[in-house]
Formats: structure tokens, C-alpha cells, sequence
């Protein structure tokens, strides 16, 4: 029998819904790149109801019970006292989501002697220590692709609230006022603006594909190059660095995963490097940007808005300055857990633990780490090291 700890955020304050806005999902294909859906051999929740939530469960209790497997589903992740903490003792799986990490530092994993594998309901393992994990022989792997058309329409969504000025002129509307002055006093036509990525795999690529019938130039930093027929198609540029990139673009995207090499790197003097009124949105990783930076260029006006849904820590606490810093379109990390995505990082969790259990292969694309090393997707994507120093604020968020 496996113990298997599944971290998973809150409940609607509300309850559990008993029903919901719309009936059913639309049925994909495949994604754009020829890669398929996952394919577990059953699944036992209705596509378009709460998977994410601790009630939820990701819809793997009866599959993992059936099996003689444990299953703990928790959102007490941070700080001694929390449930994680007190099940790793023997616990051989543990699944989090990026939305409400179960931080896997080296000190975790330490206390974890049973650990086997990591697993990510989503996409973006860098909650995860991976020089720890390759040193103790743990898999991780994720659910690539699940969501990645999810969080590139967050970018679009969030690219036209700044550009536009929707959530000032909204907040008006609340108010009870009727301020167009106040509204457009700040708003934009995002046509003919030059946007860039910083990356442009599975989800850069795919908010420069939404973006282009606005009539936008398209811009691109990679260090894998498209393929030359697909930079003519989307009349793109690539850039050969930040400093290229952002010193031309009006609105800059960040679509990259996070690790060592990454860290900070928008920070006082590469910000400094963009065009004063630049609009930032990152849906990758809060630790992209160094926090006190993305402030400060708000409060002077280098930038004229900054956007996403990531933080570091998450949950954030409350006293984080980017809660309340001008010009900002900040929510909680929600852009690729829409309900329609968590059909597919459940579906693709479950066939992750059905590998896993019968001693098949796990999709070579849902690996990041196996055998002491980063394999598939991961070699591909991260680089050795660690990336969640810091992560223990997270306590500070009930406090």
C-alpha cells in the first residue's frame, strides 16, 4: 500500500458548489502541436465540476482506494504544524498544484524516506527542489500542455485590462460614478503596439498566435528558435536577448518557467531597459521578478501596469507590496485552473499514478526529473538547481 498526499487549495467560502454556470465542456481533439489529451483508462468525476479544491480530490480517491492505496487530501501546507509536514514521514507520492504549491524544498525531502515521485496537477515544477530530488532519486513530472491555452488567454485577457484601463473604468462603474475622463485618461488601443514573450514554447507561442489579429508586432526571446516557417507565418522577430527584446516592446509577456537561470531576472536594471510606460504580465512565476522592483517601477511610472496571477510566496501574505502597488491587474494564480483545465491535469494526474502503479513509462513529455536527472520535458525546460528558497513566507498568509 502507497501513501499518497495530495495538497490542494480551499473550498468556495460558499461550500462546495452543488451546481454549476454551464452544463458541460467542449471536447478537444488534441492540443496544436499533435500532442494528445491525457489518456488514463477511466476517470471518475464529470468534466466541469471543482477538481482543484480539497473536495474535489482531483476525482482519484476511488481509483487510489480501489487500488488498497491511502489517500490524504489536505490544504494545510506551510509551516511545521501543517498536515503535509506530519504525513511525509511515509508518505511515497505527493501531488500539489501550482496554484497552492506543497513547497518540496530539500529540508522536505529530507523528512520524506519513502518519497518515490513529485507530481505537479498542472503545469511548472519548480516548487519543487530538483537538485534534492535528483540527489535522492525521486521522479517528478507534470501535466505539460493541460493548461498552457488557458494561461495564454489569461495573457490576452490581461494584456487588454491594462492596455485598456477595463479595471480602473470597472471600479468606476462600482463606485457608482460615471467618470470617462478618469477612465480614458490612462487608456490605450492595443493595435499597432510592439508585444514581446520571453519564451515561446507551448504558451508563448500560443498568446502570439492570439495576438496577431489585433494587429500587433510580434516580438520573441528563446533560446530555442521557432522554426523559420513559423516566424514568417506569424511575421515575427527574435531577439537574442532581454535587454533586445524590451528596450522596443510596448507590452512584454512572460511565458518561461522558472529556475536558477531565470531567477529574478526582471529586476531594477533590466527594467530600467524597458520603454518608460511598458506593460509587464506575467502568468509564469512570481519569482521571475524581483518584487520590490516591480513596485518601485509602478510608484515611477517606468511601467504603466503590471499584471498576472503568480506570486512568491503563494499563497501570498497579506502585507505583499503588490497587493496595493498603483496600476496593477494582479489576481490570485487562477489563469490555468479555469474548470475546463482541471479536467485535463486530473485526468492526466491519473494517468501519471496509473504508470506509475502498473510499471509503464510515464509520458517522456510529463517528465522532469527520473533516475538522478532532469529527463523529458525537463531537460528540455529547467536547468539543476533550486528555486524555493524563500518559500517558508508562505506561513505568514493566516497569520
Amino acid at each position: 500500500m502507497a501513501k499518497i498526499v495530495c495538497v490542494l487549495y480551499d473550498d468556495p467560502v460558499s461550500g462546495y458548489p452543488s451546481k454549476y454556470a454551464r452544463d458541460d465542456l467542449p471536447q478537444l481533439d488534441g492540443y496544436p502541436d499533435g500532442q494528445s489529451l491525457p489518456t488514463p483508462k477511466a476517470i471518475d468525476f464529470q468534466p466541469g465540476t471543482l477538481l482543484g479544491s480539497v473536495s474535489g480530490e482531483l476525482g482519484l480517491r476511488k481509483y487510489l482506494e480501489a487500488q488498497g492505496h491511502q489517500l490524504v487530501v489536505t490544504s494545510s501546507k506551510d509551516g511545521a504544524g501543517s498536515v503535509l509536514e506530519r504525513e511525509l514521514h511515509d508518505a511515497e507520492i505527493i501531488i500539489s498544484q501550482p496554484f497552492w504549491p506543497a513547497y518540496m524544498t530539500a529540508e522536505r525531502i529530507a523528512k520524506a524516506p519513502r518519497l518515490k515521485m513529485i507530481v505537479t496537477a498542472g503545469i511548472g515544477s519548480d516548487h519543487t527542489d530538483l537538485q534534492a530530488a535528483m540527489e535522492r532519486g525521486v521522479t517528478v513530472a507534470e501535466v505539460t500542455y493541460c493548461n498552457s491555452n488557458s494561461v495564454a488567454e489569461h495573457v490576452v485577457m490581461m494584456t487588454l485590462s491594462l492596455v485598456r484601463n477595463y479595471i480602473e473604468s470597472y471600479n468606476w462603474v462600482i463606485k457608482g460614478g460615471w467618470n470617462i475622463a478618469d477612465c480614458v485618461a490612462r487608456s490605450y488601443d492595443l493595435e499597432g503596439m510592439n508585444v514581446g514573450t520571453v519564451a515561446a514554447g507551448r504558451i508563448g507561442l500560443r498568446v502570439l498566435r492570439l495576438l496577431k489579429p489585433f494587429g500587433v508586432k510580434l516580438h520573441y526571446m528563446d533560446r530555442h528558435r521557432l522554426p523559420e516557417s513559423v516566424e514568417k507565418e506569424l511575421n515575427v522577430t527574435h531577439h537574442g536577448s532581454l535587454e533586445s527584446l524590451t528596450k522596443v516592446c510596448d507590452v512584454v509577456t512572460l511565458n518561461c518557467p522558472l529556475h536558477p537561470e531565470t531567477e529574478n531576472m526582471i529586476n531594477a536594471r533590466t527594467l530600467a531597459g524597458f520603454k518608460r510606460g511598458a506593460y509587464l504580465i506575467n502568468t509564469a512565476r512570481g519569482k521571475l521578478c524581483d518584487r520590490d522592483a516591480i513596485a518601485a517601477a509602478l510608484e515611477s511610472g517606468q511601467l504603466a501596469g503590471y499584471a498576472g496571477d503568480v506570486w512568491f510566496p503563494q499563497p501570498a501574505p497579506a502585507d505583499h507590496p503588490w497587493r496595493k502597488m498603483p496600476h496593477h491587474g494582479m489576481t490570485p494564480h487562477i489563469s490555468g485552473t479555469s474548470l475546463s483545465a482541471q479536467a485535463r491535469y486530473a485526468a492526466g494526474t491519473r494517468e501519471i499514478l496509473e504508470c506509475y502503479f502498473e510499471g509503464r513509462p510515464i509520458r517522456n513529455e510529463y517528465l522532469i526529473v527520473q533516475d538522478g536527472k532532469l529527463a523529458g520535458v525537463g531537460a528540455h525546460s529547467y536547468s539543476a538547481g533550486n528555486a524555493t528558497k524563500g518559500s517558508e513566507e508562505a506561513a505568514r498568509f493566516k497569520q
